[in-house]
């Protein structure tokens, strides 16, 4: 029973994996084809905004490559120097991608600030706006397709690149707001005014990101996925007589790790125990929709209590 669960897992992550892969090339592709728009519609308009907009996507294109680093990285297997795997770099790759978002935000601001302290000269708008608005379409399509396969296949890296490409297409459309507007009523700093409010918007999101990032290294508990845990192991106990207590979790970025003490009674013998755990492990592994990692203790359930008492005052 537990073999055709155990391949089952294996043929879903394997295609996750491809998935993922596919996913992150595909941004990092249209990435580098919208730089090189937003470049040239910057280099024919002298928009502060179109500048801003292209900051944006110049950062989507390194943070991406890293991404997709990350990404290979974290597929790897454990090894000597990391025996329980790689996938925590999936946080550090949303906290780098937030980093750069916000350094980009900063940077969109001082550009607008000095462009109209020093003189605003705006020109070919028309078809400038064109192009940025081929493009908000394009990302807006392109990030709605990563954030939903990050949540599909349980990605991070997937998540956080595209919320990073969401907010590339707010960019986008402020900086078409801001266009319109000029061309509409002939009042030059509305570009300017506009990009320090889409460099508003996207340090908000970087910064989250950067928070996300940081829960996750500190290995901060995720209460709806702990909710689904218990709810799972629950079933799984009660249908067999037993109990359990000591329940942890973390999130991995790329996969979930479960301590748990399983409490059964004392004829039990080791070998029925073993294949009791074993079979809670799979069925609520089959239940879960990101991969689960086991680590069970296994107690007798008489007299736990007072063993554990007695070992936490030899520990004091």
């Amino acid at each position: 029973m537990i073999e055709p669960i155990h391949n089952s897992v294996l043929e879903q992550l394997q295609q996750s994996r491809e998935q993922q892969r596919f996913a992150i090339r595909l941004s990092f592709l249209i990435g580098f084809l919208m730089l090189i728009g937003k470049g040239y519609a910057y280099l024919i308009t002298g928009s502060a905004a179109i500048l801003s907009d292209a900051a944006e996507s110049v950062v989507h294109v390194i943070a991406v490559s890293f991404a997709a680093y990350s990404l290979w990285l974290s597929m790897r297997p454990a090894d000597e120097s990391h025996p329980y795997g790689h996938e925590k770099i999936s946080f550090f790759s949303a906290g780098t991608e937030g980093a750069m978002i916000v350094i980009a935000a900063f940077y969109i601001i001082y550009e607008s600030i000095h462009k109209w302290l020093h003189g605003l000269q705006l020109q070919n708008l028309g078809e400038g706006t064109l192009f940025t608005a081929a493009a908000t379409l394009i990302n807006a399509a392109l990030g709605g397709y990563l954030v939903w396969q990050g949540k599909k296949y349980k990605s991070l890296i997937l998540t956080a690149n595209g919320k990073h490409v969401l907010t590339d297409s707010w960019t986008s459309l402020g900086v078409i707001v801001g266009l319109i507007l000029v061309m509409l009523t002939g009042w030059l700093p509305f570009d300017p005014i506009l990009a320090i409010l889409v460099a508003l918007n996207i340090l908000w999101s970087g910064g989250k990101l950067i928070r996300q990032s940081v829960g996750g290294l500190m290995d901060e508990r995720d209460p709806k996925l702990e909710q689904q845990l218990r709810r799972a192991l629950n079933e799984e106990t009660s249908k067999r007589g037993l109990d359990y207590h000591e329940f942890r979790s973390r999130n991995t970025g790329a996969s979930v790790w479960v301590d748990v003490h399983l409490l059964f009674p004392k004829e039990t013998t080791i070998e029925q125990a073993h294949w009791q755990a074993t079979e809670i492990e799979g069925a609520i592994k089959a239940k879960m929709s990101v991969p689960v990692r086991f680590t069970t203790h296994l107690e007798p359930i008489e007299r736990h209590d007072e063993t554990h008492q007695t070992l936490k005052s030899e520990g004091d």
